[in-house]
């Protein structure tokens, strides 16, 4: 017996759209800031401890394993050492080598400024405990971005991506806020320069968010994939 189907305009799920650009946002394994209590800029970050690395190596054994990112036609990562070292160690799983792969400021964490390399306890002493629940659109220091601002950028640097590889499945090693700034984005439905509100959400390391846009718009296919459970969740 053949499966009936509701009109597509009626149904929950829905079949993969055909030529959509399909984006896997991975969160880099546990980095020595997440131990430390450290803001990882471009100068606190001192990429993955070697539970880090191995985190991320048993996504890459899966993936070898299952072959579910066999069709990824581009690699990128985040310019922070901890998203570049995940990037290194996906990439054979991929079919690909680090040559491949295209670090881009846009899919950094939120940019510390001045904070940059403080421990959290001497951040609050030099600068206090800002509120962006009260208001997110208060920078987290000198130099550095906002919550408004840091959401914004992140949709804006998905669009772009969209933009770029039509049609392609691009893999991106990047950051937990960055993961939940898109889901504020684009399943929330936050608009640019809104007060966008924190979903505190608990993305584990070296997990797998997967989204898919097409003429349709933006649509999650997964969240939060992981094939180890980690309990620090600090980006």
């Amino acid at each position: 017996m053949s499966l009936v189907k509701p009109p597509e305009g009626l149904r929950t799920l829905s079949d993969p759209v055909e030529g959509a650009t399909r984006i896997v946002l991975v969160r880099h394994g546990q980095g020595f800031v997440n131990v430390e209590g450290r803001i990882g800029g471009q100068i606190g970050c001192s990429g993955l401890t070697d539970e880090g690395r191995s985190q991320v190596s048993a996504l890459a054994t899966r993936l070898e394993s299952t072959g579910e990112l066999r069709d990824a036609t581009n690699l990128l990562a985040s310019i922070l050492p901890r998203a570049v070292q995940t990037a290194e160690i996906l990439a054979p799983a991929l079919g690909m080598t680090s040559e491949d792969i295209l670090q881009e400021c846009g899919l950094c964490e939120l940019h510390p400024g001045e904070a940059d390399n403080l421990i959290w306890e001497d951040y609050v002493e030099r600068y206090g405990a800002p509120d962006w629940d009260a208001d997110p659109s208060v920078p987290i220091a000198p130099g550095g971005e906002s919550w408004v601002s840091f959401v914004d950028r992140v949709g804006s640097s998905l669009d772009d991506i969209v933009a770029r590889y039509p049609g392609g499945r691009v893999v991106i090693a990047t950051h937990a806020g960055f993961i939940e700034s898109s889901l504020l984005r684009f399943l929330v439905g936050s608009p640019e320069g809104s007060a966008h509100r924190r979903l505190r959400l608990q993305t584990k390391h070296a997990s797998m968010t997967e989204w898919e846009h097409s003429d349709i718009g933006w649509r999650l296919l997964r969240y939060n994939d992981a094939t180890v459970v980690e309990e620090r969740s600090s980006s």
